[in-house]
């Protein structure tokens, strides 16, 4: 019997639990950054950015 894509995912996820919640918390970021941030929020984190890039 053939496994549903859904059911891939979840053994996937289930195996690679860090990776996952590294893809899915990254997704999060980058969704708050190109559709939710206010100018000041983006300021901000391009201070944060900048200063964890400098390490």
């Amino acid at each position: 019997m053939a496994l549903s894509q859904t059911e891939r995912n979840k053994r996937w996820q289930a195996k690679n639990k860090e990776k996952a919640a590294y893809m899915r918390k990254r997704s999060v970021a980058r969704t708050f950054i190109t559709k939710y941030g206010k100018y000041e929020d983006l300021v901000e984190l391009k201070e944060l950015l900048d200063k964890r890039l400098s390490e």
